[in-house]
């Protein structure tokens, strides 16, 4: 019998994806249906269908789910399960004008000309967009990435279960690295591990990532490096350099037995707080007891304070999931404690001076995040030698020192420093 935490609200992972004799006679037949055409956060999301990632969830939400989920985080159609963020799907109204409700459609990625589902319509209805981003985002500031896309959706929302026919490009582009929660809960058992814990990256290790990491091996039976592979928004380092940069961090200073990396498919909603217990939902079907939590997770700007993802899972009833954050401080380099330590360990409290060459000119404390260090690479300054391995920055100078069109990097509060805990 397994020793790993069980999926959310089953017993069991309950994947959504066809494959064999199966999946060639629905995409025959997908290929006769009106055709529904999906955004890349669609993609991702149905993709997390099919592998199991939204176990329990069978096909995209109806309007009392989404009203439940917006404003309590519970879904009405499975006796109130837990749940942190609607997953919809929309379509333009003319569109959905012309399915009847019970009709079959197919769900169709134009990007890469692919029939990717399909799905049989059970309801069509509207939203308050505004109402959505204020109640998850915590702000209807279109500037914010995440509020963008949900007021970009089509006029009508469409419901009803999924019978999901291809993972896109995901395993062939990432092969050896992505995987299905089946692939990493077997994983799992042949290590004999029985709780992992899973950091969620967006970016490249840089000190703090590894240091948080090293933690939780301490304090679990191994960590699992969980990479997101989908989209990101403009500036962001690409998936195929951050895996490189990460591959190269892990090779070299982890131990091979206590560590496991992987990437999902989803696009990045920024969503903060919400984000990070939808990352804690998907990550207990992936078959992890833990989430490490640390400063700003999930979070874009200055949209959210640095510890409001750990917050959040305070607020949440205490049997809503079976996986428990693993709550960490404010990370750093300190060169007057000559390691890396947190504001729970270090007593010097002044902050370092890094001089435009990158040369350290006094103080204690090195804070460390990956938007100032997009930041420093991107301009083409100097990294100090103590916010990440030399084979880290190697990576991501060659990414950058052939870069032909550069993003500006904005600083917020929670990469400098400059907030309240």
């Amino acid at each position: 019998m397994s020793q790993l935490v069980p999926p959310h609200g089953s017993p069991t992972l309950k994947p959504l994806l066809l494959e064999g004799p199966a999946r060639a006679k629905e995409l025959d037949k997908a290929k006769k249906l009106k055709k529904v055409p999906l955004t890349s956060r669609e993609t991702g999301d149905l993709i997390m269908l099919g592998i199991g990632g939204f176990t329990p969830l069978e096909g995209f939400m109806g309007k009392a789910d989404w009203k439940g989920v917006v404003d309590e985080m519970k879904m009405p159609s499975k006796n109130g399960l837990f749940w942190p963020i609607p997953i919809t799907l929309s379509a333009d109204k003319a569109l959905a004008d012309s399915i009847k409700i019970g009709e079959e459609v197919a769900l169709y990625d134009p990007e890469h000309d692919e029939f990717m589902a399909t799905m049989t319509v059970t309801e069509k209805y509207t939203i308050d967009k505004a109402h959505e981003c204020q109640k998850v985002y915590k702000t209807t500031d279109v500037e914010h990435p995440g509020v963008k896309m949900v007021m970009e959706q089509k006029d009508v929302n469409l419901a009803g279960p999924v019978k999901v026919l291809s993972e896109s490009y995901f395993p062939k582009q990432f092969e050896g690295l992505y995987q299905r929660p089946a692939e990493s809960r077997k994983m799992f058992e042949e290590r004999g591990w029985s709780t992992v814990a899973a950091l969620q990256l967006r970016n490249p290790m840089h000190g703090s990532h590894a240091y948080l990491a090293w933690v939780a091996i301490e304090v679990c039976d191994g960590v699992y490096i969980h990479q997101l592979v989908g989209k990101l928004k403009p500036g962001d380092i690409p998936a195929d350099v951050r895996v490189k940069a990460i591959n190269a961090l892990v090779d070299k200073y982890f131990r091979k037995e206590r560590v496991a990396m992987a990437g999902y498919p989803l696009d990045m909603r920024y969503a903060g707080p919400r984000e990070a217990l939808l990352h804690a939902v998907f990550r207990q079907n992936y078959g992890c007891s833990h989430l490490i939590v640390g400063r700003d997770h999930a979070g874009v700007g200055d949209y959210y304070g640095p510890f409001d993802a750990q917050k959040i899972f305070l607020e949440i009833p205490s049997d809503a999931l079976q996986l428990k954050p693993l709550c960490m401080d404010w990370t750093f380099y300190c060169y007057d404690c000559g390691t890396m330590a947190s504001m729970k360990t270090c007593p010097h409290e002044s902050k370092a001076v890094i001089d435009d060459n990158g040369k350290y000119q006094g103080g204690s404390r090195l804070l460390l995040s990956g938007t100032l260090l997009r930041k420093l690479m991107s301009e083409g300054k100097p990294v100090p030698a103590e916010f990440s391995k030399p084979e880290v920055i190697a990576v991501l100078k060659e990414y950058y020192d052939n870069l032909e069109e550069k993003v500006e990097v904005k600083l917020h509060g929670a990469a400098t420093g400059n907030v309240k805990k």
